[in-house]
């Protein structure tokens, strides 16, 4: 690794160029890379809700749906208004009651399921079927077009609606992140660092490999737009590290090579890959865990955070320490007065004390577990958003006008009779907190063949092999009511019609809390059982790695009990993601511990008491400021963020880091001392080391 090194700092002055210029294709990549506002569409493809989307953009040519509420106007201005809607690009059609009979027919005289569903008081609504998918770009934009038209006239509700809200919000708020985050990130570096130039050196680089990282997302095609403001404070916060690491050992090495800077960058480089290898992969198989959710959410931020750590290696390598040899100058001219403490007089007083720290372990181990366990969930989308949204206003306005919270969309498979048709129409009217089922036989009555059908109705509703109806609902998406309302209709469309569905945005959150219970036990199991695996195999020792895994994991039993002893509410997401890389991204401080420690009792000859005390000396720097650095780049985010999705991890993910680093620094060192003899017996190189 040193002849690698050596071409390094040989070729610095190319190297940095080359890093500017790949800047460009980052840049491109990025701006090429589509960003998906919509967290349904990582469902399984699998499910019969999922299936159903499509189903509806082959048969009908439309994938998504807004109810527009217009109120205090007279039925010609509706109808002007409707025109107007219908030349809209990505408006298939516009369902109202014109669509049916004509407008000259008063709406006393109209069928009572078509004059429920579509007049209440003095507001009436309009249901705009799109062209394609609730996330398609196009769908939004439609929706754009349709508030600009609309204006202070009528109010735009439904999924389409809180997407093109998410995505505005999320524009406009995370440029804003990535400021907040390498501000509060310059800040501690200033306060640690002993030079004015190292801050800003180092977020320049970790800054070209986090644009390196959202250009190669250009081969996925597309990425969430929860893993586009996550991934740059992740990777600030994960491969700070790296960068310390390198310009610790370059100036270690200055001073033993006697000033010789090309060969102290060189052994530097060595000793870094080795180092930041090591600790890298823990944090790598984190995030690769994320990939086996099936939910595809987590597998679009496991690659592309996984990713991220590997190219911020790479960087940590190749371009930081050319850019540390050009400024090296600079950096000495700057150089000042320690700020940041030794915390010697700390550590002593932690390994003098560690049989408290155990105590206080015991203590809160069980409530920490219990809180663990029994925090709340929830999964409705549109919660999470401010509701001074303009989706959120117009759905209350549904709610409010007329007294509906959901629409479910019924796909009837073709075949079945008129007489078959009523009564599961009937059976539906009856489930508890069904408003009214809107169909063919809505507006001709139940005696009418389909053959009789207005063309123009028919047209809207009926397929070669499928029929639309819509179901609407009282109750909230997301909620154990809608959810027990939603199998209720599946049984009694099931029973008349195997091949008919239910599907929209209540059905498809059902699935998803199905889908992600599954997922949050799964993916913990197989971030534990790796990095069980590879801290094993890195000190060859059984209770190493169980001592390890433990701690971390109690950090996030703490973390997570927060929420249950606040009596706060998580969207699913951050419940799914956060062990997985509170686990990942802070072992590494246990694990830079246990290497001094294992390295002293093996190497050193020293007894455990003064092996744990020279292991917790030696770190307790480091792993402060590794842990304040995740904090300073996750917290601003959580502290600003109106998207509870982002917000709520980055708040977890900035607890995560300080309890992690209390735990490590007050806990671990009690474990190595009260296991030591334990650990001895059960290390490879530790057997016949006296106790």
């Amino acid at each position: 690794m040193n002849q690698f090194g050596k071409f390094i700092t040989r070729h610095r002055i190319a190297i940095l160029v080359i890093g500017i210029l790949l800047i460009i294709p980052s840049v491109i990549g990025m701006s090429m890379t589509r960003i998906n506002y919509d967290v349904l569409s990582y469902l399984p493809k699998s499910l019969e809700t999922v299936e159903g989307q499509d189903i509806m953009v082959d048969e009908f040519g439309m994938g998504a749906f807004s109810m527009i509420i217009v109120e205090n106007m007279e039925n010609k201005e509706v109808v002007k208004l409707k025109e107007k809607v219908e030349k809209v690009e990505h408006v298939e059609k516009v369902i109202w009651y014109d669509s049916a009979v004509d407008i000259s027919m008063p709406t006393v005289l109209l069928p009572d399921d078509l004059k429920n569903a579509l007049f209440h008081d003095d507001a009436t609504m309009m249901i705009a079927l799109f062209d394609d998918t609730t996330s398609a770009d196009s769908t939004m934009n439609a929706v754009t077009e349709l508030r600009e038209i609309v204006r202070n006239q009528a109010f735009i509700s439904g999924m389409s609606g809180v997407v093109t809200d998410i995505k505005n919000l999320a524009l406009a708020e995370m440029p804003i992140y990535v400021t907040i985050a390498a501000l509060l990130s310059l800040l501690v570096l200033m306060f640690t660092m002993e030079s004015f130039v190292t801050p800003i050196i180092f977020l320049s680089g970790i800054g070209i490999s986090i644009l390196y990282n959202l250009g190669s997302n250009l081969f996925l095609g597309e990425i969430s737009y929860i893993t586009q403001a996550l991934t740059a404070v992740l990777q600030l916060g994960v491969t700070m590290d790296y960068s310390i690491f390198l310009l610790e050992s370059y100036q270690t090495n200055k001073k033993r090579f006697e000033g010789d800077k090309e060969r102290a960058m060189a052994h530097a480089i060595g000793n870094t890959f080795k180092s930041v290898v090591g600790s890298s992969v823990t944090t790598v198989a984190g995030f690769v865990a994320l990939c086996f959710m099936t939910f595809a959410l987590g597998r679009d931020l496991g690659i592309v955070m996984a990713k991220g750590v590997v190219i911020g290696v790479i960087t940590c390598i190749t371009l930081l320490p050319a850019m540390v040899l050009i400024f090296d100058k600079a950096i000495e001219k700057t150089t000042h007065r320690r700020i940041f403490p030794e915390f010697e007089k700390t550590s002593r007083f932690i390994t003098k004390h560690h049989i408290v720290a155990l105590v206080i372990f015991a203590i809160a181990f069980f409530p920490a577990l219990y809180g663990n366990k029994h925090y709340s969930i929830y999964y409705n989308i549109d919660r999470s958003l401010p509701q001074t949204l303009p989706s959120a206003v117009a759905n209350q306005k549904l709610e409010e006008e007329f007294n509906m919270n959901n629409v479910h969309v019924l796909l009837l498979k073709n075949g079945m009779s008129v007489k078959d048709k009523n009564d599961m129409k009937k059976k539906i009217e009856a489930v508890d907190g069904v408003k009214w089922v809107l169909g063919i036989n809505s507006v001709v009555g139940s005696r009418v063949p389909d053959s009789m059908v207005p063309d123009k109705f028919l047209d809207m509703l009926m397929s070669d092999n499928y029929e639309l109806q819509f179901i609407c609902s009282d109750y909230k998406s997301a909620t154990k009511e809608v959810n027990d309302q939603i199998n209720k209709i599946n049984e009694i469309v099931k029973g008349y019609s195997g091949d008919s569905m239910v599907i929209g945005e209540a059905p498809l959150m059902k699935d998803l809390e199905g889908v992600t219970d599954i997922d949050l036990a799964m993916v913990n199991y197989i971030s534990i059982t790796a990095i069980f695996i590879i801290i094993l195999f890195v000190f060859k020792s059984i209770s190493l790695p169980v001592i390890l895994v433990s701690v971390i994991e109690f950090a996030i039993f703490v973390n997570m009990s927060f929420a249950y002893y606040a009596n706060i509410e998580l969207p699913f997401v951050a419940s799914i993601v956060i062990g997985t890389i509170q686990l990942g991204a802070t072992v590494d401080y246990a694990i830079l511990m246990t290497t001094r420690y294992h390295k002293e009792r093996v190497v050193n000859k020293k007894t455990k008491k003064e092996a744990v005390a020279i292991a917790h000396r030696a770190s307790i720097k480091s792993i402060i400021i590794s842990g304040m650095s995740f904090f300073a780049a996750t917290f601003g985010v959580c502290a600003y963020s109106s998207i509870d999705m982002i917000s709520s991890i980055t708040t977890l993910l900035a607890r995560g880091a300080v309890i992690s680093t209390v735990v490590v620094i007050c806990i671990l060192p009690a474990m190595l001392t009260v296991f030591d003899k334990l650990i001895c017996k059960t290390t490879w190189d530790m057997r016949r080391i006296d106790y």
